[in-house]
């Protein structure tokens, strides 16, 4: 650990003059994304701006966002009126965003990811039961929906992985995890041979994360508040799964309402959120089999739909839709337990946050 520790200080000073780490939070009732910078050293958060989503004429009920691969651009999908992904250049010293333009999408999207090349948006529409493929055009241009995919109920989450290969998306109304190749010359979708895994009945797949390894992927049901922990085959898309394990706090009582999922980026502690006691469940990823045991809940801010964790692995930053607040954490971590550091105004439901190191 000790190694560890000295070659994350070793980074942080060879970092370039200027770099800097800043926080994109999607606030969806008033239709902006806060623009925070994050201080490496101890974690206080400061606002840059706030930035309105422009030609929207009704709020939706959330904002999925997503960075391009290379970190000038930031989409942000609006679930209201009318369904676009507004395109933003991120400037790479200030983390300011300047809005390019905005591009339909075929429904109101729940999740929204760029593949890993940054040429095409991927969508998975709970409402529509839809899963959907935009081009994006001149950077930061999201064009017309090129490949609309029906009958996937509920989905709730879409990324490729590493190698850009494959595919998953998560639908809740059926219990599956589906399975795509994707061809990243077109970004057509096309169903593997084996074309979904199953979680458990009324599980409720709903956001998933890949481990750093690449030979891992973990699935959060939204309806049973368990984490699904699969080996994945990089080779054909394909899951199996290994463990099935808690995110609800102990003595839990009532109907589970889990939500996000995030990974430190060395794969060692795994992060859920849980939107009926606002809580966020941790675990110890076992280095060898991936296989999680849980470190404990804490409290967070009230619903707690969406977080993130900052590229060190250092923080970990969470924000409630009814608290319209972010609560930020500090990750031990040799023990991946959190520490609550600080709370922060947000606007109004927030509900979403991305984080990355600029330049």
């Amino acid at each position: 650990m000790a190694a560890l520790i000295a070659v994350a200080a070793g980074a942080l000073m060879a970092s370039p003059a200027g770099a800097a780490t800043f926080v994109y939070v999607g606030n969806a009732e008033s239709n902006e994304v806060y623009v925070l910078q994050l201080d490496r050293q101890n974690g206080d958060l400061t606002v840059v701006e706030k930035v309105p989503i422009p030609g929207i004429e009704k709020p939706g009920i959330s904002t999925p966002m997503s960075v391009s691969p290379d970190r000038r651009f930031l989409y942000v999908g609006t679930r209201g009126e009318p369904k676009v992904a507004a395109g933003f250049a991120i400037d790479p010293s200030t983390g300011k965003l300047k809005f390019i333009a905005s591009g339909p999408l075929a429904d109101s999207l729940a999740y929204i990811a760029t593949d890993r090349t940054g040429r095409f948006l991927l969508g998975a529409s709970y409402p529509g039961h839809r899963v959907t493929v935009n081009p994006i055009g001149s950077p930061g241009k999201v064009l017309p929906p090129q490949q609309v995919l029906e009958n996937y109920p509920n989905a709730h989450s879409i990324f490729a992985d590493a190698a850009n290969r494959f595919v998953l998306v998560p639908t809740l109304g059926n219990d599956r995890i589906n399975q795509f190749a994707f061809d990243a010359s077109t970004g057509k979708l096309t169903p593997t041979a084996s074309p979904a895994a199953e979680a458990r009945p009324k599980a409720g797949p709903r956001h998933f994360v890949y481990h750093p390894g690449g030979k891992l992927v973990y699935v959060i049901g939204e309806l049973d508040g368990n984490v699904y922990v699969f080996d994945y085959n990089a080779a054909s898309g394909d899951l199996t799964q290994k463990q099935v394990v808690s995110a609800l706090p102990a003595g839990f009582q009532g109907k589970a309402s889990a939500a996000d999922l995030h990974i430190t980026p060395d794969g060692k502690f795994l992060y859920g959120s849980e939107r009926t006691t606002s809580t966020l469940a941790g675990f110890q990823v076992d280095p060898a089999k991936g296989t999680l045991t849980p470190i404990g809940s804490v409290p967070t801010e009230k619903q707690p739909r969406g977080f993130g964790i900052d590229p060190a692995g250092r923080y970990l930053l969470a924000v409630g839709q009814l608290s319209h607040g972010l609560s930020s954490y500090s990750i031990d971590p040799t023990s991946g337990k959190l520490m609550k550091l600080k709370e922060y105004p947000m606007g109004k439901n927030p509900n979403w946050v991305e984080i990355l190191d600029l330049p």
